[in-house]
């Protein structure tokens, strides 16, 4: 009787975390559609599927505190009934269920087919390939690849996520298809790791072949690369970003440290040594490519002069974009057994030292643009402006470039020639050309 009833509802999927979250909520809400049902996104319905995050302490509490929110709307009448999925659900569902019980039904990361069947639908899959995309049409997120091998030391995804699986070539041009008939013409790949793609289903490295075949996506014109590994970096994909008009100069590489003996602890499989090697690498194939890394601070053992040293290296290596996260002590990984031996507050100034490092170094490279034209593509309008991207930059976590509507129409979604006129630490002010 219940997935009868539920074919009348509205249903609300939510979306916490990364972009992996994003991909994997549209595919449900792509699911629910082609069965159909009335979804929306992040809006009201008499159903809610809230896709968590369980990656960190902080995306652990945000989770916590939506479900909350939910149930307690559930118990005030305004939802019938409240789901739960995503990567907190797979770690930690025996003690949600023993907390928050009055959550309908809890689901893993791979429990999609049931999932659906508890919304009154079946898995169609027929629809591999096919989302319904919460992103503004003209970008969005390819996930390559599930899961990850790596045995980094502070991350929990494999507990979540599983090992590595990549997504056949084919498969992947097919999505990028369908996307690109719908308008999209930025594919941002993702994945728990980049590099690793192929490995399983090719037995060896294969980004750069399928790069080569997603350029050939007609309406594509930027192909992104997040989250690569520094260890075993196949340097045939820096030949494609080089030589491809349509791959993007950009990259973004998580190195997280730079000591070794850290980074050893870690288990990231390089040093200081190896890792400046493989930056000088990057910038000797690719002089134009913007660079973008995330660290940890406050891992166990990290002293003063240790910290001291990413200091120096961050300063040195001027980093286009950086971001940067304090150490989060994971139940099950392999730092665990560690002693979390850095109070929070010392964890939180370093975070705001590094990034003021960073924030001088951003206002330095930015200056430098004053002056250049760049092609840029507009995401939305706020307040006076058009807010666009040059290609050396993601939606959400990377700069602007803002041109006044006062006097200008941009089309949000088209591409324009902007010369930039002044800059600040993360934002750039032009005109179109």
């Amino acid at each position: 009787m219940r997935t009868k009833s539920v074919g009348k509802k509205k249903i609300n999927v939510v979306t916490l975390g990364c972009s992996k979250n994003v991909y994997d909520s549209e595919v449900l809400m792509s699911q629910l559609k082609a069965n159909g049902k009335e979804v929306v996104h992040e809006d009201k319905g008499d159903i809610v599927v809230i896709n968590t995050c369980g990656f960190i302490d902080n995306a652990k509490e945000e989770s916590i505190n939506t479900i909350l929110d939910y149930v307690e709307a559930k118990n005030r009448g305004e939802v019938e009934k409240v789901f739960v999925t995503g990567c907190l659900s797979e770690r930690y569902k025996p003690d949600l269920i023993r907390e928050i019980p009055d959550v309908d039904q809890y689901f893993g990361t791979r429990d999609l087919p049931i999932l659906l069947k508890h919304l009154g639908a079946d898995y169609k899959h027929e629809l591999v390939g096919e989302r319904l995309t919460t992103t503004p049409k003209h970008y969005a997120y390819l996930k390559i690849s599930e899961g990850c091998d790596r045995p980094c030391s502070f991350c929990a995804i494999p507990l979540m996520r599983g090992g590595h699986v990549s997504t056949p070539i084919e498969k992947l041009v097919t999505e990028a298809q369908k996307l690109a008939k719908k308008g999209t013409k930025e594919l941002i790949l993702i994945a728990q790791d980049l590099t690793y793609y192929g490995l399983d289903i090719y037995k060896r490295r294969a980004l750069g072949d399928l790069l080569k075949e997603l350029v050939k996506v007609e309406g594509i014109e930027w192909i992104r690369l997040h989250y690569a590994f520094p260890s075993g970096f196949p340097e045939d994909v820096l030949d494609i970003i080089r030589e491809e008009p349509k791959v993007c100069n950009y990259i973004d590489i998580p190195l997280q440290h730079i000591n070794s003996d850290l980074l050893k602890s870690m288990k990231r499989g390089t040093t200081h040594e190896k890792t400046d090697a493989l930056l000088a690498k990057f910038r000797e194939k690719v002089p134009d490519m913007a660079i973008r890394t995330t660290l940890i601070v406050g891992y166990p053992g990290e002293t003063e002069e240790i910290f001291q040293e990413l200091k120096d290296w961050v300063r040195t290596q001027k980093f286009d974009r950086l971001g940067c996260f304090t150490y989060s002590h994971e139940e099950n990984t392999g730092a665990y057994v560690l002693e979390d031996n850095i109070p929070q507050e010392v964890k939180e100034a370093r975070v705001e030292e590094i990034m003021e490092i960073q924030s001088q170094v951003s206002w330095e490279k930015n200056q430098e643009k004053i002056g250049q034209v760049y092609k840029c593509i507009f995401d939305r309008k706020e307040g006076n402006y058009f807010i666009g991207r040059t290609e050396y930059d993601s939606p959400d976590v990377d700069n602007t470039v803002l041109v006044s509507a006062e006097n200008t129409y941009i089309s949000i979604g088209e591409f324009a020639n902007v010369k930039i006129t002044s800059a600040e630490e993360f934002d750039l002010y032009g005109e179109l050309v």
